[in-house]
């Protein structure tokens, strides 16, 4: 594992040349509300929040963290709906040194275990139920079997929990002798997607994610006058950082968020807030699209983007997205770990429609090379591999995986299969190891078939990804039966009582007599998808 020093050293050497900033979460959240002052910074329904409010509430949670023992290099599990608190819960845990593990609002029990054996956080910042969901029972069951999680704050009251609303402002967060964190420390874990097992935990460093928000706000013409609107859940990188939340407040601008992505609630929000911008995945822009068509007529005169990233989005549904909201497309690409890409505001359509746009940072370089390593021609596809200011350093407390991630001279191995346009625009292919991604959520095969083999009606399983109309890939499994066939009702609910996130669960289950293999042995899923694609 990289050692601070040497992180440090690969900082300040993209600081000497312009292209990240030596600066924490929490001088750079002083500097805005300092800015920006009496400018709205977050919305919700039934609150709006300034800056300098949001400064002083902010300090104030910081202050409740230490009293309750939070200290610097505490990692704590949060997992909280898009709310002004989540915002405050992670920059005031950031500015004392402890680091968010930013969990999905669909992760259960499983989830929360596995992450917590991985991540040892000693408290879970959560939601007390939201939209039908019991999340503080869950948290409370996670931490009876995780040693080292002491306590559990909540968004309400809850015997036995710490109310995180029961905090008094403060202008700033005092105890100054205290150990903060410093601009080269991490600042938060995002999940990964992974390619294997459970999500694996990627640290972003204070200064590096700076960077990706603001470069990333640069290139969507974020301004002080932007309005964005957060449909999808901010524990995402993309919505959260890309520019996302983070973005806009680095330019004073006002984010919206929203509870879900439908356009019951997104619509209103538009036309009431004046939305400049939101990002969505192409399963969301499909649905708005269809769901267009019935809606009754709404002021969408505000909008003037709408970023499209985490999946193929079909040139034909770009074109229909602009005619339906008449506005301008964003097409993106971007990893947790490392790069991001996007189309420009003033692109001509076939680029916007058909490309993901070039890197938001000069200092980004992007190699697409071939099976022997060797960089390919523009127009020629092979494996994308990158390095820039703020790609990460490799994922927590996985020395073995590290060591195969990154080629001798420190490119990010992505995984995906991309190419580039003469113009050096990039486009995405797909997945060089195997992936679903389903409704922009991405599916690790091996981990959901590991878990229907827990069954005792199952005795082999291959799961894999098959194109759906509407949600991109839908997960289906096939089987060889043991004793008798489950339905795919009851599979799902065998995988729920595991606990594990609802996106996740099969959305098809065949049953064949026996699975085909390659002279490897391994299950050769190109000709299951090709016996099951159309079905």
């Amino acid at each position: 594992m990289i050692t601070k020093e040497e992180v440090k050293k690969i900082v300040d050497d993209y600081s000497d040349r312009g292209l990240i900033e030596i600066k924490t979460f929490g001088e750079a959240l002083r500097e805005w509300c300092e800015t920006y002052t009496n400018r709205i910074a977050l919305i919700e329904e039934g609150r709006s929040i300034s800056y300098t409010q949001l400064w002083k509430e902010t300090c104030g949670l910081a202050e409740l963290f230490k009293k309750k023992g939070l200290i610097y290099k505490d990692n704590v599990m949060v997992q909280l709906p898009n709310s002004i608190n989540f915002v405050k819960v992670i920059m005031a845990l950031m500015m004392i040194g402890a680091r968010p593990v930013l969990m999905l609002p669909t992760h259960k029990e499983y989830e929360l275990e596995a992450i917590a054996k991985l991540a040892e956080p000693v408290a879970i910042v959560t939601a007390i139920s939201e939209l039908g969901i019991n999340y503080v029972e869950m948290a409370e069951k996670t931490k009876k079997k995780v040693g080292s999680i002491k306590r559990v704050f909540t968004d309400g009251i809850y015997s036995g929990a710490t109310d995180i609303n029961n905090v008094i402002p403060v202008e700033d967060i005092s105890s100054a002798a205290d150990i903060m964190p410093d601009a080269y420390d991490i600042s938060l874990f995002l999940l990964s997607g992974g390619t294997t097992g459970i999500p694996k935990l990627i640290p972003k460093i204070h200064a590096a994610y700076l960077c990706n928000a603001i470069e990333s706000a640069k290139r969507c013409g974020v301004t002080a006058d932007s309005v964005y609107l957060a449909a999808l859940s901010v524990s995402h990188d993309y919505p959260l950082c890309c520019p996302g939340v983070i973005g806009t407040m680095a330019f004073g601008g006002a984010s919206v968020l929203c509870k879900t992505a439908s356009l019951e609630e997104v619509l209103p929000w538009i036309e009431k807030a004046k939305v400049t911008f939101t990002s969505v995945v192409p399963v969301v822009a499909n649905m708005w699209n269809e769901v267009m068509e019935w809606c009754d007529p709404v002021d969408l005169s505000s909008l003037k983007y709408i970023l499209i990233g985490a999946a193929k989005f079909e040139t034909s549904s770009a074109k229909k997205l602009e005619e339906n909201f008449q506005c301008k497309i964003i097409q993106g690409y971007g990893l947790g770990e490392g790069v991001t890409c996007f189309t420009c505001p003033n692109d001509p359509t076939d680029v916007s429609w058909n490309t993901q746009g070039t890197p938001i940072s000069t200092g980004d370089i992007l190699r697409i090379i071939d099976e022997a390593g060797n960089e390919v021609s523009a127009g020629e596809s092979g494996e994308l591999i990158e390095t820039g200011p703020y790609t990460f350093f490799g994922y927590y407390r996985a020395p073995d995986l590290n060591e195969v991630l990154f080629t001798k001279d420190g490119f990010f191995v992505t995984g995906d299969k991309a190419m580039k346009t003469p113009e050096g625009n990039l486009i995405i292919l797909g997945r060089v190891r195997e992936q679903i991604n389903r409704a922009g959520e991405n599916i690790v095969p091996e981990e959901i078939e590991s878990l229907i083999k827990k069954s005792e009606y199952i005795i082999e399983v291959a799961v894999i990804g098959i194109s759906d109309m509407e949600l991109g890939e839908r997960t289906c499994a096939v089987a060889v039966k043991n004793k008798k066939e489950l339905t795919l009702a009851e599979l799902r609910k065998f995988l729920s009582e595991i606990g594990i996130a609802p996106f996740k669960l099969p959305d098809q289950l065949i049953y064949v007599e026996q699975l085909p293999y390659k002279n490897v042995g391994k299950v050769d899923k190109k000709t299951l998808k090709k016996m099951f694609g159309d079905i």
